[in-house]
């Protein structure tokens, strides 16, 4: 790692050819109120060998544009994710009191109509 480069710690939404988009999480204090707020910011980073994968915490440096909008590359893995994704959507249905659905009643015409 050179002297002078920005390295930033962030967690991999998305990867595709040869480049992650990585979501870097910090805190601020609002000015006025001093509220503590979380912030966060999007960077693309060019990966050549799509080392990364959803979900791992990556390092990432600064560079020189690589293309359009990846101006950050690669570093290392800082901590691999262990892949498993927690499916909740099947355990709160069957948890989930079920709707007794009512036949449709006919509707009635009035006579003058």
């Amino acid at each position: 790692m050179k002297v002078g480069k920005k390295t930033r710690i962030g967690e991999v939404l998305r990867t595709s050819h040869q480049m992650d988009i990585v979501k870097v999480e910090g805190v601020r204090k609002d000015p006025i109120m001093g509220k503590i707020l979380k912030t966060f910011k999007k960077y693309k980073a060019h990966d050549p060998k799509n080392e990364a994968k959803v979900g791992d915490r990556i390092e990432i440096e600064e560079c020189r544009p690589v293309s359009k909008t990846k101006r950050w590359k690669f570093l290392r893995v800082v901590i691999k994710s262990t892949g498993a994704k927690i499916e909740l959507k099947d355990e709160l249905a069957e948890l989930a009191p079920k709707k007794e659905e009512k036949p449709a009643e006919p509707v009635e015409k009035k006579a003058g109509e």
